[in-house]
């Protein structure tokens, strides 16, 4: 597994190539800028725009502390005065006789990029990150909310058919990522927050309940950025859809093994999907089969194993039958490629091929 750790404007990388780090490594360090504020002094003070500079206390480049006068007015021998005053901290930018103002700009706000995953550097970015390589366990869900969490895995659930209450949630749980089976409810998301739960996975969770607990309905935008306590992934999609036996084994194979999440969807305009990695250790031998290895990508074949991603069929698991090779008019009077899936169900449908993604193992 390779992640690319990139921060969104120029700063410093704080490790070098080869180097070990921890999923908490921090690899990369920048300062925002802060915002500007505006300062009018020429009203406050009762003077002309000309004379701002005249009866400024501050000169472009000085530091400010909130609350400050930054320019001020004395009349009458001192017996009437008048100020302005700094709203936040910062440094004066700008000081002008044309507006009557003074910018003041925010102190820089430090951002930092960690490792997400343990492992090691394998190619720096100077001024920009680095990428991060580890042998690991891949999972993608079909939907997610919240953005990058770790933490240790705690399977909950006796079966992938069991739904996640909030009665199987107890102080164990806290800095946990739970794995659920079923459906989750909204009264287990609530006590998951009581708790401290860092992460979630479930199988399903009710498009009421969603709404509910992020307290608005989710669009087609990207998600990951939500102002929530916990991330969220869905492995299968809405409604009560029990969690693949594939996917439940494989966590359960890795309970209580520390785990990296982030719950980031997009599903137009580039595909994005939740996941779950899971670094697990391998022998030199093993490791030493990646070396050099060439890799073909098959793509969809009679027999592969996939999902459906869009509606009337979205989550469902199944295995493509057949590929017919003449182009196919859907609802929407577009001509398109389709194939043929056999659903876990027993249902065989036809859908777009741009409605399924391949199920790797």
């Amino acid at each position: 597994m390779r992640k690319i750790r990139r921060l969104p404007i120029l700063g410093d990388v704080l490790v070098k190539e080869k180097d070990k780090v921890e999923a908490d490594t921090i690899v990369a360090r920048t300062f925002i800028p802060g915002a500007v504020q505006v300062v009018s002094i020429a009203g406050p003070l009762g003077i002309d725009l000309w004379e701002t500079t005249k009866y400024a206390l501050k000169k472009v480049g000085e530091e400010v502390k909130k609350d400050e006068p930054v320019a001020a007015v004395k009349e009458f021998f001192g017996l009437i005065k008048r100020f302005a005053y700094a709203p936040c901290s910062g440094t004066v930018e700008i000081l002008s006789d044309v507006t009557g103002q003074m910018l003041i700009r925010e102190s820089p706000v430090p951002l930092e990029i960690d490792a997400y995953i343990p492992g090691q550097a394998v190619e720096i970015m100077p001024k920009e990150g680095a990428a991060i390589e580890t042998p690991a366990a891949f999972i993608q869900g079909i939907f997610g909310v919240g953005g990058e969490r770790k933490g240790d895995l705690m399977i909950v659930a006796k079966s992938p058919e069991e739904a996640l209450t909030d009665k199987q949630l107890g102080p164990e749980c806290k800095g946990k990522i739970v794995v659920g089976g079923a459906r989750i409810t909204y009264e287990a998301l609530q006590r998951a927050i009581q708790l401290g739960v860092k992460g979630i996975v479930e199988g399903g969770i009710s498009d009421y309940d969603l709404t509910r607990f992020l307290g608005f309905k989710i669009g087609v935008a990207i998600t990951g950025q939500e102002d929530i306590p916990l991330t969220l992934i869905i492995t299968e999609g809405f409604g009560e859809m029990a969690m693949s036996s594939k996917t439940f084994n494989l966590l359960k194979e890795f309970d209580k093994k520390p785990v990296s999440i982030n719950g980031a969807t997009q599903i137009r305009a580039g595909v994005l999907r939740p996941e779950i990695v899971i670094p697990r250790e391998v022998s030199k031998e093993e490791l030493s089969c990646f070396d050099d290895a060439v890799f073909l990508e098959k793509g969809l074949l009679p027999g592969t194993q996939v999902r459906i991603i869009r509606e009337p069929y979205f989550g469902a698991l199944g295995v493509v039958s057949e590929l017919p090779v003449q182009l196919q008019t859907i609802e929407t009077e577009s001509d398109v490629r389709v194939l043929e899936v056999d659903l876990t169900d027993g249902r065989k449908v036809v859908v777009p091929r741009a409605n399924v993604e391949i199920i790797e193992e």
